[in-house]
């Protein structure tokens, strides 16, 4: 197969103006380009541009893909609207990275499988992935965990992915809701950074049932009649400016309190005992197939 690499952006809360067009245009003369996407894909040489000053510049959202079997997403949101702090946390070198600039935050996660099979498809995941940004926004840190637990799930495929003392890692809080409540775009992050169903499954057991919240209409009129003049002011002039997206998730961040960052007291297991409960898992299903077959009177050799 012949090289092939594909490069995506967005501009969720904002389009970029014809400047901003004319400035990423000066990088592909053959990209899709408009005020709120920039697509190219590359079967010789590479993209000219740098994928993280372009965010740090423009772009909300960014998909990567090689066809030596690297899937890469990028986020950027609101400093305002999540804590570097949190995201520390979850942090995987090099799976799992963020910075921050003068007003956002970026996530950085990466997949790697050199050995792996070429996922049909794949480059259209960004516009499923891309509501993860919003659920963070709200409070929501169960793509975090996911995107850590991929990291570590690396492991599983290549045994030079860390060095052994990483095995005593311990994981990070883990959030409620994991495995049957994960809304739509978790999954396609967790299917996009290649994330096992049997470690998704063996952390899920310590993951508490989703807490059940509906905003109220009323309440929250309540609560954006009480705030300060001059913030509803300023809320105003941003939607007037064309950032009605970012005011939506800051008013929304706001009203539900930032998420708590140091756990609820359950034991944290290691990164070891998470990758061996869920080989067992594996195991176990095996010698129940095998079972099956002996059963059937099926011989090994032609199973497929």
């Amino acid at each position: 197969m012949s090289e092939y690499q594909y490069y995506e952006f967005l501009a969720v809360d904002r389009p970029l103006d014809e400047r901003q067009q004319a400035e990423v245009r000066a990088l592909s003369t053959r990209a899709r380009i408009t005020a709120t996407s920039f697509s190219n894909e590359y079967h010789w040489g590479d993209f000219r541009g740098d994928p993280r000053a372009m965010m740090d510049r423009y772009y909300d959202a960014h998909l990567y893909l090689a066809n030596w079997g690297t899937h890469q997403v990028m986020l950027r949101l609101p400093r305002t609207l999540l804590d570097l702090k949190a995201v520390e946390q979850y942090r995987v070198d090099p799976h799992v990275a963020a910075w921050t600039t003068r007003e956002h935050l970026i996530l950085d996660l990466t997949s790697q499988d050199e050995g792996g099979d070429w996922i049909e498809g794949a480059e259209d995941s960004l516009s499923a992935i891309v509501g993860v940004r919003a659920e963070l926004a709200a409070g929501d840190l169960r793509p975090l965990y996911l995107a850590w637990l991929a990291g570590y799930g690396t492991w599983e495929r290549d045994e030079d992915a860390f060095d052994y003392d990483a095995e005593d890692e311990l994981e990070p809080p883990v959030p409620a809701g994991l495995l049957s409540s994960l809304t739509a775009p978790q999954r396609a992050l967790a299917d996009f950074l290649r994330l096992d169903a049997d470690l998704l499954t063996v952390a899920a057991q310590t993951s508490p049932p989703l807490a059940k919240t509906r905003d109220d209409p009323r309440e929250l009129a309540r609560w954006i009649n009480d705030l300060p003049s001059g913030d509803k002011e300023r809320f105003l002039l941003q939607v007037a400016q064309g950032h009605g997206a970012r005011v939506q998730m800051e008013l929304l961040r706001r009203f539900h309190g930032a998420p708590g960052i140091s756990g609820d007291g359950r034991p944290r297991r290691t990164v070891a005992e998470l990758l061996d409960a869920a080989a067992d898992i594996r195991q176990e299903r095996q010698r129940q197939a095998e079972a099956s077959h002996a059963a059937e009177g099926v011989p090994p050799c032609t199973r497929t």
